[in-house]
């Protein structure tokens, strides 16, 4: 596979996963400074490691989610609880990874980060969507 099919692959998987509105703006805002890192992320992030065969989307979700909770990435945390969603987890799912995270990345790590989901997930969680 050559970069260009590699690009378009990792593109239709971004949106999926991020949305198309995500996507489209992180697209079009970039420019002279990040528009290589764009194409980079796309082509390697998307295109190479989330196609890879050995996990679902769902467990990449999972994984994800865990990783960015640990390392307080929380704008991407947030984006990618979204993306879990999308990539059929459910709240009980999350709950667990976060339950997890607790133990493993500290109390106030987790508290944020619950408090995160249910900034994200509220009009669910009170049964509106």
């Amino acid at each position: 596979m050559d970069e260009r099919e590699r690009y378009e692959r990792g593109l239709a998987v971004r949106r999926e996963v991020l949305g198309e509105e995500h996507v489209a703006r992180a697209l079009g805002r970039a420019g002279p400074l990040d528009a290589e890192f764009q194409d980079l992320i796309t082509r390697y992030a998307w295109g190479e490691i989330w196609t890879r065969p050995g996990l679902g989307r769902r467990e990449r979700s999972l994984v994800t989610i865990s990783m960015l909770m640990a390392l307080r990435h929380w704008n991407e945390f947030v984006l990618h609880l979204k993306a879990a969603r999308r990539n059929g987890v459910t709240l009980e799912e999350i709950r667990e990874v976060l339950m997890q995270g607790a133990i493993y990345c500290g109390v106030p790590t987790a508290n944020h980060a619950f408090a995160l989901a249910r900034e994200t997930f509220g009009e669910e969680l009170s049964g509106g969507a």
